[in-house]
């Protein structure tokens, strides 16, 4: 059989073409047959037949034959294939070509450079030419398919007959080295004698006259006989040829074999004609080079890979990296770039459109579109959106890219510790590609997108390198205009995007790096804050998400106020999303069970549809024995309150330390207690307690980890409480870190405390004066319903704290405080802003209650 053949025929099927049998004549169901019309034009070919069922690429070279294929294109795209008696005759007129040929449907037509045609077709019908019509200006004839007529019910002759056709071809592929395996379960799906005839003829070697003769052959079972007769022809030649392959092989060294392969991979493609397809393909990527605006010393470098690649053999696996690298570089934008949308007013919009509040983020972003305007070629700013989880700050990316109308791309950096993932892996490798910076600039193929590093608060290092580093220069507006990757190995500008961090702590994030990045703090919201993130955003996401149309889930704002209380504590608002989402589950099955909506939700029965409240605000002690104080933490995802416990006993004078103290707490504690020592006299403590009693302090809960100075002063008020045996008011917190002379030093985190004690039911807040100036952070009617108490000296506390009487009778504001309102206002309208970064660690606890 022809194995040049068998082989271009199956790439031609795997490509989507017509497969080769498959149905019947033109690729139809089985037994339909195309209309064929009665006048197309002619196409004569030398040295070859075409048969039905068969998909071949020809070269159309002669003009009249260039005609007649773009007539034919033109037309219905038939055109009837003939063969030429005398293949060195250049014209060739009606007399010089058989009578009997084959009606093709071109399915594709490909220009060559050198003016010829590469037409890909696909043999349907056996026709004769009844006449020439004309030969100018091509040859146009009228046709007369041919129909047979195939057996109904074979004969034991006509199956044997099959079978031995069958057999020879599968030893004839055998001997060629051909997997029969793909071949052979076509043949057997055929059992009409003339279309296995058919089938068979195409892929034999034959000469022109033999191949016109079976092509004529009326008679299905004819026409296979005598394709048997040439199959036995060709094996006994094949079994010649394989026989004297076999000695020539044995005398070959290495080289000339090599040599010998790759001569007949060159004479294959040449009969296949794909023998330009090298050319074409360099020829393309120097265009797509010259296309893609690579700066000078890119484009050169570009160029010497290309060069590299036209001198390489093209199935060699060096040329394979050098494809990928060049495919790599003509596809990333080197120059395209999104327009900004500069106008201010419309970027307030949509900012105010997608998120509550957050006034610091939105007005930097306008500050930049403001700057964009006066300076377009300032560079773009790299942000650090810190805060507790839930609050918004992965969402805040995506709204901002979409205010400043540029493509937007987020990687998640959390866990992540291969260097490589940023800048990308040197070629010498196997699989190696860029880092995922310039993987995420291809895939929005525009030099100045909005990408968003998530988590960059959780790299991780290992022997792999440290990413953290390699974000020092992607970060650095110095330097990431020439970042290098090393898998492209020339610099790309970075100096247009615009990066976002986001982290929930930036205790984790190298020094050198957060150096680079301009933090903005969103810190936890308010309850008032939730409420109406809550109306306005999440309860019409999860009313849609469940099937629920609008208005038909009623919810007030007093009951939102009453989930946000009972079920959720958090800084942000995953929590009070599932549970409202909880809620529109419950009444989506009450609307696919028959009931009709709209659905309203009281206080009356929120607590069938979210069950028993988590948190309840009896959980507060009302009464403190003595030696316990409430203490305000500040953790990653938020403030929380902590009790202080103190317990003297008969002793030497040891101090106890449990609940699981860092060692800045540790210290904070041992100076209350020199503090207490130095104090006692006036606070009416046994001088010589430290010689005769033991104290042990501790701090619930014990699996958690605390740490940080701010719980000084809440330590040294519950050791002098726990000395002189007087309790302090239940309604009452503090923070603030102590020095040995007494003064009570600022701390941090004083909003996302506040909020703690405020969710807690505290009446009174005792911070340093020198954080009076954080109040501004603070919404006013949150200030309105504690009574926030400015100290400077250790010594103010204790009258503030004993005996919960300044809770019951509230004084007259004096200097340095802050008045407590009559009534709270439940509704007042919120308005917050993010917490500065704190100047000190406040005492911070993490872990399981943290989170």
């Amino acid at each position: 059989m022809n194995d040049k053949k068998s082989l271009h025929m199956a790439a031609d099927s795997s490509e989507g073409s017509i497969p080769v049998g498959g149905g019947g004549p033109g690729g139809g169901p089985e037994g339909e047959r195309p209309e064929i019309p009665a006048m197309m034009p002619v196409l004569p070919v030398r040295d070859i037949v075409v048969f039905n069922y068969m998909i071949l690429p020809l070269f159309v070279g002669r003009e009249k034959s260039v005609k007649a294929v773009d007539a034919a294109l033109s037309g219905d795209r038939y055109i009837l294939i003939v063969s030429q008696k005398d293949e060195t005759v250049d014209n060739p007129g009606a007399e010089d070509m058989y009578q009997v040929g084959t009606v093709g449907m071109i399915m594709r037509m490909l220009k060559m450079p050198d003016g010829r045609l590469k037409v890909l077709v696909q043999g349907l019908s056996r026709a004769k030419v009844k006449r020439f019509v004309s030969d100018e200006p091509f040859h146009l004839a009228e046709v007369e398919p041919l129909v047979e007529a195939e057996p109904l019910e074979l004969t034991p002759e006509q199956e044997a007959l099959i079978r031995s056709s069958r057999e020879l071809s599968e030893k004839i592929l055998t001997l060629r080295g051909i997997s029969p395996a793909d071949i052979m379960g076509v043949l057997n799906s055929v059992g009409e004698p003339g279309r296995l005839a058919d089938l068979i003829a195409s892929n034999l070697r034959m000469k022109v006259v033999d191949a016109q003769g079976i092509l004529e052959c009326e008679d299905p079972v004819e026409r296979l006989r005598l394709v048997n007769g040439q199959l036995m022809k060709e094996a006994e030649v094949a079994s010649m040829q394989n026989k004297i392959q076999s000695m020539a092989r044995e005398g070959m060294d290495k080289a000339q074999r090599d040599f010998f392969l790759r001569e007949q991979m060159k004479a294959i493609k040449r009969e296949l004609g794909d023998a330009e397809s090298e050319d074409e393909e360099i020829e393309n990527l120097k265009k797509a080079v010259d296309k893609a605006g690579m700066p000078k010393d890119v484009k050169k470098e570009a160029l010497k890979q290309l060069g590299r690649l036209e001198s390489m053999h093209p199935d060699s696996s060096e040329a394979t990296v050098i494809r990928t690298y060049l495919d790599w570089m003509t596809e990333l934008p080197w120059k395209k770039q999104s327009k900004d949308r500069l106008d201010v007013k419309a970027a307030k919009e949509i900012l105010d459109e997608d998120h509550f509040d957050l006034e610091k983020v939105k007005e930097r972003i306008l500050e930049y579109l403001s700057v964009r305007q006066l300076n377009p070629k300032m560079k773009g700013p790299i942000l650090c959106f810190v805060g507790p989880p839930g609050v918004g700050k992965t969402s805040l990316g995506r709204s901002i890219a979409r205010s400043l109308g540029r493509k937007f791309h987020r990687l998640s950096l959390g866990g992540m510790r291969d260097e490589a993932e940023i800048r990308g892996h040197r070629r010498t490798y196997i699989g190696a590609m860029p880092g995922r910076i310039i993987q995420g600039i291809k895939g929005c193929a525009t030099r100045n997108p909005v990408i968003m590093l998530d988590e960059v608060d959780k790299l991780g290092t290992d022997f792999r390198g440290d990413p953290s580093s390699a974000l020092l220069e992607v970060l650095d507006p110095e330097q990431n205009f020439s970042f290098t990757d090393h898998y492209l190995n020339v610099p790309f500008d970075l100096s247009s995007v615009m990066f976002i961090c986001t982290a929930n702590t930036l205790d984790t994030i190298p020094g050198p790096l957060l150096d680079r990045m301009e933090v903005i703090r969103i810190p936890g919201y308010t309850e008032q804050e939730k409420v109406k993130i809550a109306r306005r955003f999440v309860m019409p996401r999860q009313a849609k998400d469940n099937g629920l149309g609008e208005g038909e889930v009623k919810l007030s704002d007093e009951v939102l106020a009453q989930i946000v209380r009972e079920y959720t504590r958090e800084a942000g608002l995953r929590n009070l999303e599932r549970e409202i989402g909880s809620v529109c589950r419950k009444l989506a099955r009450k609307k696919a069970e028959g009931e009709k909506g709209p659905f309203t939700v009281t206080d009356k029965n929120l607590h069938k549809l979210l069950g028993v409240p988590r948190f309840l605000e009896d959980e507060k002690e009302t009464i403190l024995p003595p030696g316990v104080v409430t203490g305000l933490a500040w953790t990653p995802y938020g403030g929380e309150i902590l009790h202080v416990e103190v317990s003297t006993m008969p002793g030497t004078g040891k101090l106890i330390l449990t609940g699981k103290l860092g060692d800045v707490m540790k210290e904070s504690a041992q100076a209350a207690v020199s503090l207490a020592r130095a104090k006692a006299e006036t606070y009416g403590i046994a001088p010589d307690f430290h010689e005769k009693r033991d104290i042990h302090i501790h701090v619930p809960a014990g699996a958690t980890p605390k740490d940080g100075p701010s719980a000084g002063v809440t330590l040294v008020t519950a050791l002098i409480s726990a000395l002189t045996g007087k309790a302090v008011s239940a309604d009452t917190c503090m923070t603030g870190e102590i020095s040995l002379r007494g003064r009570v030093l600022p701390v941090g985190g004083i909003k996302e405390k506040i909020l703690a004690a405020v969710s807690q039911g505290m009446k009174r807040v005792i911070i340093p004066a020198q954080n009076k100036k954080d109040l501004q952070d603070i919404p006013e009617d949150l200030r309105k319903k504690i009574n926030i108490k400015f100290v400077e000296r250790v010594d103010e506390v204790w009258p503030l704290v004993q005996g919960g009487k300044t809770v019951k009778s509230e004084p007259k504001a004096e200097p340095g405080e802050a008045p407590a309102a009559k009534a709270p206002v439940k509704k007042a309208p919120a308005k917050k802003a993010a917490v500065p970064a704190p100047k000190k660690a406040p005492a911070k606890k993490t872990g399981a209650k943290g989170k």
